[in-house]
C-alpha cells in the first residue's frame, strides 16, 4: 500500500536529494575583465548557493547569476535527465510556464507607447461582443485588468475540460477555446484589491495584441523581444512538444515516483505561459526590461504600479514586486507547467542583479529555494 500524498512526497524529495547533491557543477560563462582599479569576481557566494540548491530536493536546477563584477555566471544542481544521469550545467531548455506573462506585457506596453492599445481601453473595444455573459462584460473590462489580474475572470484550468489534463496531452488548443472555456465559470475568489490570478486574462491580453498587429502574441514576442535581444536560445513552441537539446526534462510525481512529462503540447498556455529559453536568455531580458532597453519610462512605471496579491507581495502589470527588507526591492515572475517545469527568478530594482532557477521537478522544498535567492540575490556583488 502506498502511503499518504505527503509521504511519498518527502520520500521521493529524500532520493532525489541523494542524488542531487552528487552531481553540482557550474561554470563562468562571461566575466568582465578587471582592472587594477576594479574589485574581482568572486563566485564563492554564488557557488555555496549552489551547492545549498542541491539540497532543496528537485531533480535538477538550472541556475544563472548575473553580477555587476562577476557578469553572467552559469550552473547547475541535480540531474538535468535523471534517466541517463546528465548532469545540469546551467544551458538547458526549459519550459518558463507564466514568466511567460511578462514577456507578453511587454509587448502590450510597448504597443501601448505606440499609440495602437490603451491600457484602460475596454477588451471590447479590441474584441467586441467576445465577453457577455452574466456574470463577464468585455465592456467592463480593461487592458489594465488583464495584466494585473483584477479583471473578476476565473481561471480557464478551473473548467472541468482540464480536469484531466493528460486527456489533452498532445491536442492543440486554440487560446480562444480557453476564453470560452472562462465565460461558463463563476467568479473567482478576490482580493481586496481586485486581485485574482487568472491564466485567461493573459491569452485575451495576447488575442487583443493578435488583433492590433495581424500577427500572434509568439510572432510579437519574437519580432519585439527575441530577435533584438540576440536571445538565440529562445523560441514560441507552437505545437512542437519537444525541447531543444541541451534540455532540462520535467518531472511530475505519480504514485511516489518522478515521471518524465518533458514532451507536451502547450498551446493552449499561449500568452500566459509557452515560452521555452534557458536561464541566460531568460536573465538578458529581465536585465534589459529592467534597464529601459524594451520599454519607455512611462511603460516601465506603468508596469511597475502594483496591487496586493494573494502572498503578501504586489503584482504590477505582470510582474510580481517583493520587498524583502525595507528598502530592497526584487522584481520577478515565477512560472509552473504541467510538464513539472518550474521557474523562480529575481531581479533587483537597477536591473543589475538577477538570478534565474529553472526547475525540473515540481516536489522540491519551495520555502527553502525562496531563502536561498533572496538571500543570494541581496549578497551579489
Amino acid at each position: 500500500m502506498s502511503g499518504s500524498p505527503v509521504e511519498n512526497g518527502d520520500m521521493v524529495r529524500r532520493k532525489i536529494s541523494a542524488v542531487v547533491a552528487l552531481a553540482f557543477t557550474a561554470s563562468l560563462v562571461t566575466i568582465p575583465a578587471a582592472s587594477a582599479g576594479t574589485p574581482r569576481c568572486d563566485t564563492q557566494r554564488i557557488q555555496a548557493a549552489v551547492k545549498d540548491l542541491a539540497s532543496v530536493g528537485a531533480s535538477g536546477i538550472s541556475v544563472t547569476v548575473k553580477s555587476p563584477r562577476c557578469g553572467v555566471w552559469s550552473g547547475g544542481a541535480g540531474l538535468a535527465d535523471i534517466r541517463t544521469g546528465r548532469k545540469v550545467v546551467g544551458n538547458e531548455h526549459s519550459r518558463i510556464a507564466s514568466n511567460t506573462k511578462t514577456w507578453t506585457a511587454t509587448v502590450v506596453l510597448q504597443l501601448v507607447g505606440e499609440g495602437r492599445i490603451g491600457l484602460d481601453d475596454t477588451v471590447d473595444q479590441y474584441l467586441p461582443g467576445l465577453i457577455r455573459t452574466e456574470h463577464y462584460d468585455g465592456r467592463k473590462i480593461t487592458v489594465r485588468q488583464l495584466l494585473q489580474h483584477t479583471s473578476g475572470l476565473p481561471d480557464y484550468m478551473d473548467a472541468p475540460f482540464w480536469s484531466d489534463l493528460e486527456a489533452h496531452r498532445w491536442d492543440h488548443i486554440e487560446p480562444l477555446l480557453t476564453v470560452e472555456q472562462t465565460l461558463t465559470l463563476p467568479p473567482p475568489d478576490r482580493t481586496p484589491s481586485g486581485f485574482a490570478y487568472s491564466n485567461t486574462n493573459y491569452n485575451l491580453a495576447g488575442l487583443i495584441v493578435a488583433k492590433v498587429t495581424g500577427r500572434s502574441i509568439g510572432a510579437e514576442i519574437e519580432q519585439r523581444i527575441i530577435k533584438p535581444l540576440g536571445l538565440r536560445d529562445t523560441y514560441w513552441p507552437g505545437d512542437r512538444t519537444t525541447l531543444p537539446e541541451p534540455d532540462l526534462r520535467g518531472y511530475v510525481e505519480q504514485g511516489g515516483k518522478l515521471v518524465d512529462k518533458t514532451a507536451w503540447n502547450v498551446s493552449a498556455s499561449d500568452a500566459s505561459g509557452a515560452l521555452v529559453t534557458t536561464g541566460a536568455d531568460t536573465t538578458a531580458f529581465w536585465t534589459a526590461l529592467w534597464t529601459g532597453k524594451l520599454l519607455a519610462p512611462a511603460q516601465l512605471a506603468e508596469m511597475k504600479r502594483t496591487v496586493p496579491e494573494e502572498e503578501g507581495g504586489g503584482y504590477g502589470l505582470g510582474v510580481e514586486r517583493y520587498e524583502h527588507t525595507p528598502g530592497f526591492v526584487t522584481w520577478g515572475h515565477s512560472g509552473y507547467m504541467e510538464t513539472g517545469h518550474k521557474v523562480r527568478n529575481a531581479v533587483t530594482d537597477d536591473g543589475q542583479r538577477a538570478v534565474t532557477l529553472l526547475i525540473g521537478s515540481e516536489q522540491f522544498d519551495s520555502a527553502k529555494v525562496d531563502t536561498i535567492v533572496d538571500d543570494l540575490i541581496r549578497d551579489l556583488r
